[in-house]
């Protein structure tokens, strides 16, 4: 009978830390992106779509070029301060005085379907944007791998390079 309690306390970490820890790595493979409208009236959520696109075609050259997170994650931080810059003209372009910010940090989660992928619930690497108070409605995707990204720039050079940065992406991770 002791032997069985030994056993069964032995085994039951044995079956628990690698459900923890799988999530963590599922979650720490990506860099999303989390764009916060101002408010949820419909100027501030329009807007919010014009500085989306924007932002996407000035981070897509860099995260192109990409082959990990973390390098896409530096990348990212040495441009926050050109990414706030350019939702800050898109905003001023369409008449709008609040600003807006931009960082890197870690939050949380629901899960998500993107075309065919899902991301489970969890804490990811993120950057944030806001826009003014950033209260209202947002939009969210993915930086790296460029999940959202696939059709911004319209070259057809961008497309390749990040459709093979996914197809790499996807099959390092089914192979693990």
């Amino acid at each position: 009978m002791k032997k069985w309690i030994v056993c069964a306390l032995l085994l039951v970490p044995c079956l628990i830390l690698p459900i923890l820890f799988a999530e963590t790595e599922t979650t720490g493979d990506y860099l999303r992106v989390h764009i916060r409208a101002n408010s949820n009236g419909s100027e501030d959520q329009e807007v919010k779509y014009l500085v989306r696109d924007a932002v996407v075609e000035y981070l897509t050259p860099t995260v192109a070029e990409c082959f990990t997170k973390q390098e896409a994650m530096e990348k990212i931080k040495k441009n926050l301060n050109g990414v706030a810059r350019i939702a800050e003209g898109v905003l001023r372009e369409n008449g709008y005085a609040y600003g807006a910010a931009a960082e890197v940090k870690r939050e949380e989660f629901p899960t998500r379907v993107y075309d065919g992928y899902t991301l489970e619930a969890g804490v990811y690497d993120s950057l944030i944007i806001r826009l003014g108070e950033g209260v209202g409605d947002n939009w969210w995707c993915v930086v790296y791998p460029p999940l959202c990204f696939t059709g911004a720039a319209g070259d057809v050079t961008y497309k390749s390079k990040i459709l093979e940065i996914i197809r790499d992406f996807r099959d390092r991770t089914e192979k693990e």
